[in-house]
């Protein structure tokens, strides 16, 4: 099955490819020579979802998703939020987001944070939400080396480690990212079962 993944990020395609595996072609914009940014002006992380995906599939009428990840921090009352990708300007610098982060929280004791992510596939001109979240906290420097975005500051619940120090596999088997996209791959693979029985009947 080839699907279209409505995003530039080849840090996010790299995560997805992982976590669909081979019965998925999964083409992102890069591959389709498409440089425009979708613009992500939305109130919610499922507005934003749903607009790039209804942008995409307007464009090439073919199976898409698209998704939104958000930092939500209890001591900063849900910052970044939605704008967790340009919490410190249009740039989208993520030093530059853990930095203004780490500012605000300064040296408060409640570190309480969740990634949640959503996703918007619009298949065959049908509309589905998933939605994955992992809970943690925000440690107060940076460790690790991997990942992207705020995963050097966080740290998932039960876990010693911050995103940005585990593997792409290790990350994969709990991440918010993760837990969302097994929604959509298991939404896709029951498309494809009834599929064959389709087509052996």
């Amino acid at each position: 099955m080839e699907i279209i993944f409505a995003t530039n990020n080849e840090n996010k395609t790299r995560e997805i490819r992982n976590i669909l595996g081979s019965s998925f072609r999964l083409l992102s914009l890069n591959d389709l020579n498409i440089g425009e940014e979708i613009p992500e002006d939305g109130s919610t992380l499922e507005s934003n979802a749903l607009h790039k995906a209804r942008y995409i599939f307007k464009k090439f009428n073919r199976s898409v998703f698209a998704d939104d990840t958000g930092l939500e921090i209890d001591i900063l009352n849900g910052l970044p939020g939605v704008k967790s990708a340009r919490f410190a300007g249009e740039n989208k610098n993520s030093d530059a987001n853990i930095d203004k982060v780490l500012l605000l929280m300064g040296k408060s004791e409640n570190r309480n944070a969740r990634f949640r992510t959503v996703i918007a596939l619009i298949f065959e001109g049908r509309e589905s939400v998933f939605e994955g979240v992992v809970e943690g906290r925000i440690i107060n420097e940076r460790r690790g080396s991997d990942g992207f975005g705020y995963d050097p500051v966080f740290i998932p619940d039960g876990e010693s480690r911050t995103f940005a120090e585990m593997t792409l596999e290790e990350k994969n088997r709990i991440s918010h990212r993760a837990r969302a996209f097994e929604k959509l791959r298991s939404f896709l693979d029951n498309i494809n079962r009834t599929a064959c029985m389709e087509n052996v009947i």
